[in-house]
């Protein structure tokens, strides 16, 4: 057994087993990783979403430094919008159809924060929707969510009046506003409310996905690839040795009549 173990063909067989089960492990591990951040990201939903709004001012001193802990976080607004600053973010789907988000910087006392009104959908140019709903002119009061900026896109233009994502610094260079750079907001509500607005942001489904079964997978696939190593390794040890697996012989119903009828007549 240890000659056959030590051959250069079974030392190869485990050398790729062992690379096999390695690449699977870490599939499972990045698996288990991405639930982790579902699950991360479905506590933050729980428990910031329905949170008593505070003002942008007691937002401020409770959170002097904005993380991603804060996302969802209701924020209550005063003040008005700056419409000649809004810009369109491309290739947004919603419900299986591309569309635009509408951003509109908004000028709440000493900040200006970047407010993202909703949704509108892809009119009969591709590059443009039909219908962008204005914001209401006046001093307004909004209820938005926190939101973290998004990377910036390399390699991804827009029109002039859009952007591919957003993103502070794609932003930044459209708008003559100074904007708050640590985080931008999606409105839930407006006082007083249009007669025609974008279509709201919404809640985020709870759903962790598939993650936690594929990371089973990935390590029982590991575990399988010893298992077959060694059942593999045994048969033909066993061959080796002359060693062959017991089968009863199976009789057919004409060999059982001929045995019948050999005892009858003796």
């Amino acid at each position: 057994m240890l000659r056959q173990f030590f051959s250069s063909r079974w030392i190869g067989y485990l050398a790729l087993t062992v690379v096999f089960s390695v690449v699977a492990s870490f599939f499972g591990l990045w698996q288990w990783d991405r639930r982790q951040q579902a699950v991360a990201a479905m506590e933050l939903v729980e428990a910031n979403w329905d949170a008593t709004p505070l003002s942008l001012t007691e937002f401020r001193s409770r959170n002097p430094q904005v993380s991603q802990a804060q996302q969802w976080t209701p924020i209550l607004l005063e003040g008005r919008y700056v419409p000649e600053d809004q810009l369109l973010v491309r290739t947004r789907p919603r419900a299986g159809v591309v569309g635009f988000e509408v951003l509109v910087p908004f000028e709440a006392g000493a900040e200006t924060l970047l407010l993202s009104r909703g949704w509108v959908a892809t009119g009969e140019s591709t590059d443009f929707p039909d219908l962008v709903p204005p914001p209401p002119p006046g001093e307004v009061t909004v209820m938005g969510r926190v939101k973290m900026w998004e990377p910036m896109l390399r390699g991804r233009g827009a029109p002039e009046g859009q952007v591919a994502s957003i993103n502070i610094e794609d932003v930044q260079a459209q708008v003559s506003s100074s904007l708050a750079d640590d985080l931008y907001l999606v409105v839930d509500s407006e006082t007083p409310r249009p007669a025609v607005t974008p279509l709201g942001a919404q809640r985020p489904v709870l759903d962790e996905g598939p993650h936690l079964s594929y990371t089973f997978q990935w390590f029982l696939f590991a575990l399988m690839a010893f298992v077959g190593y060694g059942w593999l390794f045994r048969q033909e040890w066993r061959a080796n040795r002359g060693i062959t697996a017991h089968r009863d012989k199976k009789i057919t119903d004409a060999e059982e009549e001929d045995a019948l009828l050999e005892r009858s007549i003796s």
